[in-house]
């Protein structure tokens, strides 16, 4: 009365181990084990399908955001710049960005930068500017060489030099907002 397949000699069957082997039915005692197993096998399931799904969303929006930041730092600055540089919170996870690109044309930190601290939500393809600040050219240490400080930047006291470099272009404030 065994409740093993027939299986030819040497097959893979024959070849497993007893409690490998596949059943015609299942064992006396065992049906209840089987039904958890694979209730939880579906619930693990569900999670990585819920969470990739979310990861993929949370992405997608991020990726929008970021043209957004694009197009925001091209229309106010009124440069249809294609080498520009974007600075997300990664620590604070808000959707506080800072774009950056040259002022003049010339490839990326050769000439002097305006950088613009963009946050809120996107509206209509663009992003509020909440302030920003000037870069000199080559610039290593950004955090000590930014300058004219503009809006929210201004009032948080981002910037490390009080007058613009030598050298360095005079920067007028941008307008902040849309």
């Amino acid at each position: 009365m065994s409740s093993q397949p027939t299986a030819p000699e040497g097959g893979l069957p024959a070849r497993l181990p007893e409690w490998a082997r596949p059943r015609e039915s299942e064992r006396r005692g065992l049906g209840s084990l089987r039904l958890a197993e694979t209730t939880i096998l579906i619930l693990l399931g569900l999670l990585l399908a819920i969470a990739t799904i979310n990861d993929v969303a949370q992405q997608t929006h991020v990726n929008h955001r970021l043209v957004a930041d694009l197009h925001t730092w091209r229309a106010v600055t009124g440069h249809n710049y294609r080498n520009l540089s974007v600075e997300q919170d990664l620590k604070g996870h808000t959707t506080r960005d800072v774009v950056c690109g040259n002022v003049s044309p010339g490839g990326p930190k050769e000439r002097t930068q305006v950088c613009l601290v963009l946050v809120g939500p996107v509206l209509s393809g663009r992003r509020d500017v909440s302030g920003g600040y000037y870069l000199p050219a080559q610039t290593v240490d950004e955090r000590r060489s930014r300058y004219a400080c503009f809006g929210a930047a201004a009032e948080t006291g981002l910037c490390g030099l009080s007058k613009p470099p030598a050298g360095a272009p005079s920067a007028q404030p941008l307008p902040t907002g849309r």
